[in-house]
Formats: C-alpha cells, sequence, structure tokens
C-alpha cells in the first residue's frame, strides 16, 4: 500500500476504534493527531518524542480516554483497545498500539494513548 492508501484507511480505522470505545460505555477525546515537522523536531529535543514521529505523516492519533468520567492517564486502561486495535491489522497494513513501545536498550516504554499504522517499517 503507498503512504497514502495508509493515511486514508487509517482514518476510517480511528473512526471504527471511537465507536468501539464509545460501545464499551467509554468516553474519548483527540489529543494529538497531526505533528508538524518542527514540532516533532522541538519535542524530541525534550526527550518527548521523535523527530521522525508518524504524527507527522498522519498515520498516528494519542486520544484521551474517560471511564467514568475519569481520564485515564495510564497505559494499561488503554490495553483493551490497544489489542483491539493490533486485531485490525490487514495485509499491507498493520496497526501499532503505543503500549507495546519500548526505548533503545529494549525496555518497556508504553504510551498507551497512541495508535498508529506502519509504513516501510515505521510504526
Amino acid at each position: 500500500m503507498t503512504l497514502a492508501q495508509k493515511q486514508q484507511a487509517f482514518a476510517v480505522l480511528v473512526a471504527r476504534l471511537i465507536l468501539e470505545i464509545d460501545k464499551r460505555g467509554w468516553k474519548v477525546t483527540f489529543g494529538e493527531a497531526y505533528r508538524g515537522p518542527i514540532e516533532a523536531a522541538r519535542l524530541a529535543k525534550l526527550g518527548k518524542g521523535i523527530a521522525r514521529s508518524l504524527h507527522t505523516e498522519r498515520r498516528a492519533i494519542d486520544l484521551n480516554l474517560f471511564k467514568n468520567g475519569v481520564y485515564q492517564d495510564q497505559s494499561e486502561a488503554y490495553a483493551p483497545l490497544g489489542f483491539w486495535w493490533k486485531e485490525q491489522s490487514l495485509p499491507g497494513l498493520e496497526c501499532a498500539w503505543g503500549g507495546d513501545f519500548k526505548d533503545s536498550r529494549g525496555r518497556p516504554k508504553p504510551d498507551g494513548n497512541h495508535f498508529s499504522v506502519e509504513h516501510e517499517g515505521r510504526k
């Protein structure tokens, strides 16, 4: 799939994810969907992201999850959605969940509210 095709499929999958969240009786607001390259570079320098963020390619979104009116700030709260998201993968379109992230040494570095799709090996 081309990048444009993956971006379009990603948008549909995000809509389905939001409907899945609603079906479970939870609430959601948008965190970050698009991040410009300048902002990505700035955050990378602060250790709060990477310069080649998937957000700059419109292949990632951060969602804010609320259960019983309480904002969920721990990755574990997003785990059921992360598992659901990864199950949505299709041939040529791998869905990745930030709760599985690791640092450069292979240690867990979860980002549970992050949902993305792979392109050219980056997810």
